[in-house]
């Protein structure tokens, strides 16, 4: 599948991942992915890109984003946009295309192979334009839900298409894990709103 001997930087559009994931039916262990490519190449970096929803009290991803930070990925982030359309209803516009494609441009130049988590059928121009540097591109995404979440043109383009539900086995998470973190998460919620409940119960 991948060279050894290549220097490879992985590009993960976590929205995209996500949802693919999601599709499969399983969560991805972020630290079992890092050493899977550790293990049979010389990874180089690995970037993971997302968008943050601005002044919100508590985000689902943040934990998320801060552990990513502090364990060997290089984390992209911006601010969401909030708009509204012409029927006045609310819209908030999250892409980080442009933020991956001009890293990915950049980063092709120092590396012999780009690994790209992502099915959106916009990196294909980006894609061919790092194999004519004559850059190895793979595309990690699936054909296994209905509609596939790989864009048809996306997949024809990349040098390698790798399915997300062959890799679940090595990189996905144990769902024990993940209901212990959940139920570890939440008392550490009901300890902190607790302390102050009773402060505020003095002071009144």
């Amino acid at each position: 599948m991948i060279d050894p001997r290549e220097k490879v930087a992985l590009f993960i559009d976590g929205a995209n991942l996500y949802a693919t994931s999601k599709a499969l039916g399983f969560d991805i262990d972020y630290k079992r992915l890092l050493q899977e490519f550790k293990a049979s190449c010389y990874l180089l970096r690995a970037f993971y890109y997302t968008a943050l929803i601005e002044d919100q009290e508590y985000s689902s991803i943040r934990p998320l984003i801060d552990w990513l930070d502090y364990n060997g990925y290089k984390v992209v982030t911006k601010p969401t946009k909030e708009f509204f359309d012409s029927t006045g209803r609310r819209k908030i516009k999250a892409n980080m295309d442009i933020e991956l494609a001009v890293d990915a441009m950049e980063m092709a130049d120092h590396v012999d192979h780009i690994i790209l988590f992502s099915g959106d059928g916009d990196f294909r121009r980006m894609v061919e334009a790092i194999q004519r540097k004559g850059k190895k591109v793979s595309v990690i995404s699936t054909l296994q839900t209905q509609p596939p979440m790989i864009a048809d043109d996306l997949r024809r383009q990349a040098d390698l298409f790798i399915d997300l539900a062959s890799l679940q086995n090595r990189i996905g998470r144990d769902p024990s894990e993940r209901m212990a973190r959940m139920a570890e998460r939440d008392a550490q919620r009901r300890q902190q709103v607790e302390p102050d409940d009773e402060e505020y119960d003095d002071e009144a």
